[in-house]
């Protein structure tokens, strides 16, 4: 597996990580029994997923700015 497809399989359980710890948020506000914390859970895959994500949509303008998208022929 090539660093590419790596970190697009980090994107996606990333995403899942991010899901996760906004229904417990939600749940969470229903009961009123919210804190810091929990409200703060989302922000780590929502940082993570920030990053991971600029770096997947600027990899093909990257690839073409390097000259690597031409066809040799």
């Amino acid at each position: 597996m090539n660093w590419t497809n790596w970190l697009r399989q980090i994107h996606r359980w990333l995403s899942i990580a991010f899901t996760l710890a906004v229904i417990i948020n939600i749940i969470a506000m229903v009961q009123e029994k919210s804190s810091v914390w929990v409200g703060l859970m989302a922000l780590l895959p929502l940082t993570l997923l920030l990053l991971t994500g600029l770096y997947l949509f600027a990899l093909p303008y990257a690839t073409r700015w390097r000259g690597a998208g031409r066809s040799g022929g």
